[in-house]
């Protein structure tokens, strides 16, 4: 295991199923105090109503079903994003649900604090840790990488 700060500024990611976004918002707006202390990210119209409602400046990625749930994604196993709420709709099938199970995956390999619904949000934002640095542990994927023989770094990729 291999460990990554999570400094006092937290870059927190926003999703909301359709369904979910009243939900959402209420929720944010509640805790509009300690999120506006913090780095916000969210996809596509669930940003558009975050800044909206809460007057505070969102980092947006493109909708969810067009690729932004994977950039989010991509965030996290770059270690770019910290904390992830997502309130998803368990009674809808969603076009983008291998998408969605993908984020999912991520933030728990790389061990982020994830909130799926209102009540796990509330618990983990009035944590104390929220407003301290905090030391998670990440897995050592150089082990598991070399003993599936694949390379390590990856070229990275030019537009």
């Amino acid at each position: 295991m291999e460990e990554q700060s999570l400094k006092t500024r937290k870059h927190i990611a926003l999703i909301a199923h359709d369904n979910k976004k009243e939900d959402l918002l209420a929720w944010a707006k509640f805790n509009k105090g300690t999120l506006s202390r913090h780095e916000l990210f969210a996809t596509g119209t669930t940003g558009i109503y975050l800044e909206e409602t809460l007057e505070i400046p969102i980092i947006k990625f493109k909708s969810g079903p067009i690729g932004g749930d994977q950039q989010v994604g991509a965030q996290i196993a770059e270690g770019l994003i910290d904390f992830l709420v997502f309130f998803w709709d368990p009674l809808e099938p969603q076009p983008h649900d291998p998408d969605v199970k993908a984020l999912l995956r991520l933030a728990v390999l790389w061990n982020i604090p994830t909130a799926s619904n209102r009540a796990t949000a509330d618990f983990l934002i009035s944590s104390p840790l929220m407003n301290e640095e905090y030391i998670r542990t990440t897995p050592d994927l150089d082990r598991y990488l070399k003993s599936h023989n694949r390379p390590i770094n990856q070229p990275s990729i030019k537009k």
